[in-house]
């Protein structure tokens, strides 16, 4: 199990991109942080961990400074006063999510329908996380954060408003808009993003952008090394590679239910080969193993780790398609993913890619996971 998050001691604790982290933070010791701030980066990059270092440097107490190599003041947080510490009670996002989802259910039934998950550590900081079931960011989250931003701060310099991700309802995108648009100007607004583009473009030209870029793999190896002393060193080299440079996925690596998700992905890819070869095929272990995604409390869980093993084995395929193996993620499966590269061509390789976008998009809209996957199947095991 692995322990709850909890935030860095300092900006020299947060890993990996230190020229965007710098910047940001002598933006805030200038007093010139943008109100509206996108930051993006893949799952894992540490988007929600800064977005909360960077509340805390701006509402802390003490506001002490620290010199950057250009002798440039840079923003830094004590960690101890009043503010600081009520905010990084906001570190374990997942467990205020469930607290928050656990108090909506013993609502009445009307009131249950109009109540929306909000995260409050501090007075002048709320969160914004995707709602459940559906994990959007909805209408009445985004009307809470209007309402409240118009009201100057009570107990701090600033009023904070964090959207942990991209994903909105339509109107809650273009209700936001609103606010985007003339910011008050004791107001930041902090927007989550592992893909920009999933943004409304009026909002992205509204907004700030900094992008936190993936880790090298030896960089995450030795992370691991330090952080996860236990895990042998051939793992730490694979978990490396599969996290694609997010030090905060490697930390959580999973590498026990990736490759049983893997080896459910592989399913997939071993009935398209043995059509492409035109080999005797038995769709009965695909469809055996497709049943088990249909329902159950885990099956969202189940089918996300699916599909995300499926996405890195494409990648893979597509690697080795262009004569870049040094570049693979799926290390321990280099000659099973040469013997499918050399019966997949990159025609159906990329066809099977656009499918799993649509799937995501089906998923996001909430449609049916068994019309998603067997849809999914149909075209893996169609012919390019």
């Amino acid at each position: 199990m692995n322990p709850a998050p909890t935030l860095p001691a300092g900006f020299h604790q947060f890993l990996g991109n230190a020229p965007a982290v710098e910047s940001l933070r002598a933006a805030i010791s200038a007093g010139r942080l943008p109100h509206s701030l996108i930051l993006s980066g893949p799952a894992g990059a540490g988007k929600y961990t800064l977005a909360l270092m960077l509340a805390m440097a701006v509402e802390c107490q003490r506001q002490p400074r620290e010199s950057a190599s250009t002798g440039q003041p840079l923003a830094s947080f004590c960690g101890t006063c009043r503010n600081c510490t009520r905010i990084a009670t906001a570190a374990n996002l997942e467990e205020q999510v469930a607290a928050a989802v656990l108090a909506r259910e013993d609502l009445r039934e009307t009131d249950k329908k109009e109540t929306r998950v909000l995260i409050q550590p501090h007075p002048d900081v709320l969160i914004l996380p995707p709602d459940p079931p559906q994990l959007l960011i909805k209408l009445g989250q985004v009307r809470t954060l209007i309402q409240r931003a118009h009201y100057l701060p009570s107990e701090a310099p600033r009023k904070i408003f964090i959207l942990t991700a991209a994903s909105m309802m339509k109107e809650a995108a273009n209700s936001l808009l609103k606010v985007l648009e003339e910011p008050p100007d004791s107001v930041h607004i902090f927007i989550l993003a592992e893909n920009p583009g999933e943004l409304l473009p009026t909002i992205r030209s509204r907004c700030a952008n900094v992008r936190l870029g993936a880790l090298p793999v030896e960089e995450i190896e030795s992370l691991l090394a330090g952080r996860r002393p236990g895990v042998p060193a051939k793992q730490r080299s694979l978990i490396a590679r599969l996290a694609q440079g997010a030090a905060g996925r490697a930390l959580a690596f999973d590498l026990e239910a990736y490759t049983a998700a893997r080896a459910d992905a592989l399913i997939f890819l071993r009935n398209a080969a043995a059509i492409s070869t035109q080999s005797d095929l038995d769709h009965t272990a695909l469809f055996k193993m497709t049943e088990t995604y249909r329902a159950g409390a885990d099956g969202q869980t189940k089918t996300t780790a699916l599909l995300r093993a499926l996405a890195l084995l494409l990648e893979d395929l597509l690697l080795l398609d262009s004569g870049t193996p040094e570049l693979l993620r799926n290390t321990d499966l280099r000659a099973e993913l040469d013997r499918l590269a050399a019966a997949l061509p990159f025609a159906w390789i990329e066809s099977a890619s656009h499918a799993l976008d649509q799937v995501h998009s089906g998923l996001r809209r909430n449609l049916l996971r068994s019309l998603s996957l067997d849809a999914f199947a149909a075209q893996l095991t169609t012919p390019a």
